[in-house]
């Protein structure tokens, strides 16, 4: 067996919007109503009833021996109104945090998983001059009230790969596509992030609080292309490590060489989250100018998840963990995993994926924990419910889970701590 050190942190990943259901105060409830928006004409709806029956799910967790859990709140169900709180969302929330603590579970939680209230996206949202303002003192006063029952947080997920789809590919609310706004969106959200890292500390200075970066490493699909080499470069620094530098040096830069100064930001990671499902294997199309000349070429051979979502590539796991051994902080694989309906391939992504993290672990990078994504199926944004990412499987009619194979698997591997 491989052993993972002692205290290694064991779980699975979710966000509200995606699970809880019935999210009416938030921007992407609107947005899902719009025809067109979703695949096969999806609604998020009840979800997975977490709203009402989260300890359901927790009580799965416990069953795969899990010691760590990795949620969201949703900023909408807790102030819907600016300045006007619900107290009733709030007391559900400390309810949900206080189940995860009894059954020996520790919360990681995300203050902002893509959703923003409908009363901030009006104001323009990422586009919005007071969005950290706002955020800063959300971030406080939740920090505040459930701080005796978390201290460890993430403030963005995966804000680049999220602000693209929102402001450029027009996929995500609020369905922009001008790259211009996407700049300024990102700006303000590294902007955001130090406001809300600053004011969790000013509550909790030992808190431990980061973003969960989605992590994909660009590589050229023709080694010998100069263009190839050219764009996968420029593609890795875009969307792996212009944000997280950011975090480091306060100095937010384009891959086209602009910069911009956000000192407020630099040293505002306690830890790097990475998000981890494939990688990009690219080479420049001057016939895609609207997507920065890149083409995806998946490598010819090699299997793919369910839904065209990426090649399965463990090696890319260890790439990007090694490359964040330079933040020299800490490191938690904040998301892994695949849709896969049928689970035919996630019993061995599990277990390759985890080999990556274990060699990692073996050549010194500090990785302290690993989160699955996910326990249930669950609503997957513009995809719907046409992704199937669960170790069980959800009847959306019942509620009822039903255990796929790779649970038990994970499940073994969490009670060992060790891979087998």
């Amino acid at each position: 067996m491989r052993r993972f050190p002692e205290g290694f942190r064991w779980g699975t990943a979710s966000s509200a919007y995606q699970f809880e259901g019935d999210n009416t105060a938030s921007d992407w409830w609107a947005w899902e109503q719009q025809p067109g928006r979703i695949r096969n004409g999806d609604r998020s709806g009840l979800a997975c009833d977490w709203w009402r029956a989260a300890e359901r799910d927790f009580d799965l967790m416990v069953g795969l021996h899990q010691n760590a859990c990795r949620l969201s709140v949703e900023w909408g169900r807790l102030e819907p109104h600016d300045g006007a709180w619900d107290a009733a969302a709030l007391a559900r929330y400390l309810q949900m945090l206080r189940a995860l603590r009894e059954r020996g579970m520790e919360p990681l939680i995300t203050l902002n998983h893509f959703t923003l209230p409908q009363w901030v996206a009006d104001r323009g949202g990422w586009l919005w001059d007071g969005l950290p303002r706002a955020f800063a003192a959300f971030a406080g006063r939740l920090t505040r009230a459930a701080g005796a029952l978390c201290d460890f947080w993430v403030t963005l997920n995966e804000p680049v790969g999220h602000l693209a789809l929102a402001y450029l590919f027009g996929r995500f609310a609020p369905g922009r596509r001008n790259p211009i706004a996407l700049a300024r969106a990102v700006v303000r959200s590294v902007r955001a992030h130090a406001a809300a890292y600053r004011a969790i500390h000013a509550v909790q200075p030992h808190a431990r609080v980061g973003v969960a970066a989605y992590l994909r490493p660009a590589e050229p699909a023709v080694p010998s292309s100069r263009l190839d080499v050219w764009l996968a470069r420029r593609l890795d620094h875009a969307t792996n490590w212009m944000y997280l530098d950011a975090l480091a040096t306060g100095r937010l830069r384009s891959p086209l060489g602009i910069q911009v100064a956000v000192p407020e930001a630099a040293g505002t990671m306690d830890y790097v989250g990475v998000n981890y499902y494939t990688r990009s294997r690219v080479t420049f199309d001057v016939r895609r100018p609207g997507s920065g000349f890149v083409r995806e070429v998946p490598a010819p051979g090699v299997a793919q998840s369910d839904g065209g979502y990426g090649e399965i590539y463990p090696d890319g796991l260890l790439t990007v963990l090694r490359a964040a051994r330079r933040y020299e902080r800490p490191v938690y694989v904040t998301e892994n995993g695949l849709p896969d309906a049928a689970d035919r391939l996630r019993p061995a992504f599990i277990v390759e994926h985890l080999r990556r993290v274990a060699q990692a672990i073996a050549e010194g990078v500090p990785v302290r924990g690993y989160y699955h994504w996910a326990i249930v199926d669950n609503f997957e944004w513009a995809d719907g419910w046409s992704l199937r990412f669960g170790l069980h499987a959800l009847d959306r009619r019942t509620q009822a889970r039903t255990p796929r194979p790779s649970a038990a698997l994970y499940g073994e591997i969490c009670r060992r701590n060790a891979l087998p």
